[in-house]
């Protein structure tokens, strides 16, 4: 087990402030294992409900007997299961004093778990929890991470081996169970090709009709798997960012396969030299080293954008919040420097700072505005938001 201190915290912190905390992620992200550790800490009892069990449902036939009597902490595990239990929450959070918060673990986002639910506002704080970040793994190790992915059990399998079979199980598991929940209900056959499609397309501008076309789908279909796909964690959608430059800029989404290490089994990578001999290890690099930034930055899907302009000024990470805007570039070189790309970005975007993450070892100055950042220095190279 690889302990997770900074998610720990945030999360112990917004019990504190909430009645009840939504711990969003990808399935097998490590949430239940996260929710145990606050277990250990909580200083008040704990119950915990695992709503993929069916004797729970028996236990939960009358949510308010079941929950109302209950203190201290309730875990409720596969949230997305019973999104008819946000009423009883309601009722159970407004009580006056606050008898008991809750923990409520999902695998799909806020806006899929709000269906047919009661509004929680004001009363629920979402926090999603991402895979493994290098500040929590040995840096030296960066390689292992980008190969197997940030899984916990992907990550520490005895064996490459073990490891690529763990993820094969889980994209099997994930295309007969997991996208039939989400309201998918093609072939998992289809989805798998849906699937490895985005996988040749990774970190590249979305295109729905020519996806479509080879699926023979609606571009409109397509889209609607797209958006259930990125609600369940395991695609990113990078939006364009927008803003009145005088220059014609791209409007379409970027799309990544979230997790390296899934992306890897889409792409029959088993092995490291198998990777580095890939025609899509450059983006796969690209990628990873993107989501890294994400995750030393702390944003939020919603702050996040690529730029490009049909003149070729492109920026592949901008993170906006309040008056501070930063700018990253990734760049799978030893030896990066400025383009004339960046200095653009830099006039046309207002940056506050922009970082080139590159694979070598150093981190340096390229000039006053522009960092050289070796990704295994990113945890202490790159602020925080």
């Amino acid at each position: 087990m690889i302990p997770r201190p900074d998610h720990l915290n945030a999360v112990g912190r917004l019990l504190k402030q909430f009645p009840v905390v939504g711990l969003l992620g990808a399935r097998q992200a490590g949430k239940t294992t996260l929710a145990g550790m606050l277990r250990a800490a909580f200083k008040a009892p704990v119950t915990h409900f695992d709503l993929e069990d069916p004797r729970t449902a028996a236990r939960l036939a009358d949510p308010m007997l079941a929950l109302g009597s209950l203190k201290g902490l309730i875990v409720l595990d596969e949230i997305q299961h019973r999104p008819d239990l946000f009423a009883s929450l309601r009722v159970l959070a407004d009580r006056r004093p606050i008898a008991a918060r809750f923990l409520c673990l999902g695998s799909a986002s806020p806006a899929l778990l709000r269906q047919s639910s009661e509004s929680l506002a004001g009363r629920i704080a979402y926090y999603e929890l991402p895979g493994l970040a290098l500040n929590e793994v040995e840096s030296t190790n960066w390689h292992r991470l980008w190969l197997r992915g940030g899984f916990p059990r992907s990550y520490l399998a005895r064996s490459g081996a073990e490891s690529f079979e763990w993820r094969s199980r889980f994209l099997r598991t994930f295309l007969d169970r997991d996208l039939p929940q989400l309201g998918i209900t093609v072939g998992s056959q289809t989805m798998h090709r849906f699937w490895s499609m985005l996988a040749h397309s990774h970190g590249q501008l979305w295109n729905a009709s020519d996806i479509g076309r080879s699926l023979g789908f609606a571009d409109t279909t397509v889209r609607g798997y797209l958006d259930k796909m990125s609600d369940a964690f395991v695609l990113r959608q990078l939006q364009p960012w927008f803003e009145n430059l005088g220059k014609r800029q791209v409007r379409a989404p970027k799309v990544y396969v979230r997790d390296s290490g899934m992306l890897h089994v889409l792409l029959d990578i088993h092995t490291a030299s198998q990777l580095d001999g890939h025609p899509k290890s450059g983006a796969s690099w690209e990628g990873f080293a993107l989501d890294q930034a994400i995750q030393t930055l702390g944003a939020n899907a919603s702050e996040c954008y690529f730029w490009r302009t049909h003149t070729g000024a492109e920026l592949d990470l901008l993170v906006v919040r309040g008056k501070r805007r930063i700018g990253v570039e990734m760049k799978r070189t030893t030896t990066p420097s400025i383009s004339p790309s960046m200095r653009n970005a830099i006039i046309d975007l207002r940056l506050t700072e922009l970082h080139v993450v590159h694979a070598g070892s150093d981190t340096f100055p390229l000039s006053k505005e522009i960092q050289a950042a070796a990704l295994s220095d990113l945890p202490s190279a790159i602020r925080p938001l």
